[in-house]
């Protein structure tokens, strides 16, 4: 019984330490709905973009994102992301500045 109790104590001494974590995550911020969203555009990327057109922007299920400036320019890729193209959906979830963020990163990327 005594190590029931201590054993249970430990653990609860660990999850209250690991919840007082508050340090947050400096690549988030919160939206007006309260959900948090990643604030660099790689990270924007990688979570929004990555699973179709590749970790490396190489493509995949969607096209290849490498030398994107070659083909489009700012505009059109707001265009693209605000109200989709083709089998791709609109991604409006991502916040207008996000967006702006990610089209200028994706413009510098070779």
């Amino acid at each position: 019984m005594k190590r029931t109790g201590w054993f249970f104590g430990a653990l609860c001494g660990l999850l209250l330490l690991a919840g007082c974590n508050s340090g947050g995550n400096p690549n988030t911020s919160q939206n007006q709905n309260g959900t948090t969203t990643a604030s660099d555009p790689q990270t924007v990327y990688m979570n929004n973009c990555s699973s179709c057109h590749g970790g490396n922007r190489q493509g995949a299920m969607g096209p290849s994102l490498q030398k994107i400036s070659e083909k489009m320019n700012k505009d059109e890729i707001l265009q693209v992301l605000e109200n989709g193209k083709g089998s791709m959906p609109a991604q409006s979830h991502i916040p207008q500045d996000q967006r702006e963020k990610l089209a200028d990163w994706l413009i510098g990327q070779p």
